[in-house]
């Protein structure tokens, strides 16, 4: 594959990959570029639901999205690939070319912290990212499962509501214990005025549902990346006072009922080793769609 490297006018690096008899041309996405590239997106929702909520939330150029935004185009000129490559590295890629390509411009990349996708993609992925010694730091095999209609016959939770922002405190408690449990880092260590920015933005924007009883969180669960066509769940959590009652089950098939209304799918991930989790979370009307990988960095 050669590679030339060239300055547009507006000042971001550009690449032409050239593959047997094809021509590709790799740089940032634009304001410009983006129905192209929610459309380009929609073809596969649930496993580009965080990027196109990002698109949608932030637009496609934003430090909100923690990382910049990458385009792959065909000597015709179409998307073969996109890609945000920062913080949380992502990425949707039809063509070999197109997903080594980003491995390497994410190696030059200094913020990046975790990589995900469907497990396949992230190994190819892996094989091309080199950087100066950097290694992961733990790689974390998991099940994508998806919710696409309601589990009926299961008691309706009236008191699930949205948080609240005089609630962030607990909120924030209780998601870095979560993020520190998955990861081992903790979020409070590393970038604590960021990371409780963002869980108050999210509870801002109507994304963090909750179950309380005398200002204890029962239930909780983040709505992490919310489009038309897929919904994508994080942090969810039964406080252990309350657990093997059925609430969990119970609020999640609330909160079902209430996101299918207006997203075609819910989906979320869990560690392959947890089958507890999954026993739950299939009770709970979710299946299995693929395996998924994430590599945590040193």
């Amino acid at each position: 594959m050669a590679v030339t490297i060239m300055r547009q006018e507006s000042g971001a690096t550009w690449a032409d990959l050239s593959e047997g008899h094809g021509l590709y041309k790799i740089g940032e996405l634009k304001k410009r570029d983006h129905v192209e590239v929610l459309e380009f997106l929609a073809a596969n929702p649930v496993h580009t639901v965080f990027m196109a909520s990002l698109i949608r939330d932030n637009g496609i150029t934003s430090p909100q999205n923690r990382g910049i935004f990458y385009g792959c185009r065909n000597n015709g000129g179409r998307l073969e690939a996109v890609a945000l490559i920062g913080h949380a590295t992502l990425l949707e890629a039809r063509t070999k070319t197109s997903l080594a390509a980003f491995a390497r411009m994410a190696g030059n990349c200094l913020n990046v912290r975790l990589i995900r996708g469907e497990r396949q993609t992230i190994d190819s992925f892996w094989k091309h990212y080199k950087t100066d010694g950097q290694k992961a730091r733990m790689v974390c095999r998991e099940l994508l499962l998806e919710q696409r209609k309601p589990v009926p016959h299961i008691a309706p939770v009236s008191e699930l509501r949205p948080a609240q922002l005089n609630e962030l405190d607990q909120v924030v408690q209780v998601n870095a214990s979560m993020a520190f449990e998955e990861s081992g880092a903790n979020p409070l260590q590393r970038d604590p005025n960021g990371f409780r920015e963002r869980v108050a933005r999210r509870i801002e924007q109507g994304r963090i549902w909750a179950l309380v009883h005398d200002n204890q969180f029962i239930f909780k669960a983040d709505i992490i990346a919310e489009t038309p066509l897929a919904t994508y769940l994080e942090g969810i959590h039964v406080h252990p006072e309350w657990r093997s009652q059925g609430y969990g089950r119970r609020c999640l098939a609330q909160l079902a009922r209430t996101l299918l209304a207006h997203s075609q799918s819910i989906c979320l991930t869990l560690s392959q080793k947890n089958q507890k989790a999954l026993a739950f979370y299939s009770k709970a009307g979710y299946e299995f769609n693929s395996h998924y990988e994430t590599i945590y960095l040193r």
